[in-house]
């Protein structure tokens, strides 16, 4: 994956956590008040749509840092560290936008393989950052 690659995808990876914060705050939190949930399931349900928005900025915004440092950097752990962020990201927060809208909760249980592919890809950027020249 090219340094510019990594950016954009950071770029479109935070823009959609804005676009899908505003639909968990406008549309998401009315929504779910309808859906005859008891007041603890709804509460739940918005934490964990927030978690999921949260985590998918932190990620993105890690992808355009990771995208400046990796032209100074191996760029082979770069793009392997923007791979699992990216696919972290689509698995862990994805899986967590699902399972609020749904209600499934085996999704649940798959949440944390994005986890730790997001873990894996924070190993691999300090590795970046500490190759990287300055």
């Amino acid at each position: 994956m090219s340094n510019r690659n990594i950016l954009v995808v950071g770029a479109v990876l935070a823009g959609l956590a804005v676009v899908l914060g505003a639909f968990g705050a406008h549309w998401l939190e009315g929504a779910v008040k309808q859906w005859g949930l008891e007041p603890a399931d709804e509460l739940k349900r918005m934490t964990t749509w927030e978690t999921a928005v949260r985590y998918q900025m932190y990620h993105a915004l890690a992808l355009l840092v990771l995208g400046r440092l990796a032209g100074n950097a191996n760029a082979n752990y770069a793009a392997w560290s923007a791979r699992l962020f990216v696919a972290g990201t689509v698995i862990f927060s994805g899986c967590l936008y699902a399972l609020v809208l749904s209600g499934v909760k085996v999704l649940g249980a798959i949440v944390p393989i994005g986890g730790t592919c997001m873990i894996v890809g924070w190993a691999l950027l300090a590795i970046v950052a500490w190759k990287s020249r300055e």
